[in-house]
């Protein structure tokens, strides 16, 4: 087991859609429940923040880095306890597809098959955004 929270996993799936169709869809908040079923069926936006009730977690709050140009959809995800999780995701133009790259980050005390068990849901999550970009 590492328990120094410094080993990251990067998890990618090339998507045959331009970056920035992928990008627009990807980042709206309101998609997440379509794509990354880890926050659960329903988010909504409450005083400013984006709050998924139904997480398997409990109530989280996700808060995305400001639209940009660069692909950049870094978020953070606080958790009911108030640990707040910073996901770095990029979206990577090529030619006229693109690539999405999500690092996973093991915490401190995540033992090898939880941080497995994270990865897969992670590479689950991005099969599915692959399926609803590639369909429009």
């Amino acid at each position: 087991m590492n328990d120094t929270g410094t080993e990251s996993r990067h998890i990618g799936i090339r998507i045959a859609a331009p970056a920035a169709a992928v990008y627009a869809y990807a980042s709206d908040p309101g998609n997440l429940p379509a794509w990354a079923q880890g926050l659960g069926g329903s988010i909504e936006e409450i005083d400013g923040q984006w709050v998924a009730e139904s997480s398997p977690m409990g109530r989280v709050v996700v808060a995305f880095t400001p639209r940009n140009e660069l692909g950049v959809l870094d978020h953070d995800v606080t958790l009911p306890s108030g640990e707040t999780v910073y996901n770095p995701v990029r979206v990577i133009a090529d030619g006229s597809a693109c690539e999405v790259v999500f690092t996973l980050r093991r915490g401190p005390g995540v033992g090898d098959a939880d941080f497995q068990r994270d990865a897969d849901m992670v590479a689950a999550d991005l099969v599915r955004l692959k399926e609803l970009t590639e369909a429009v």
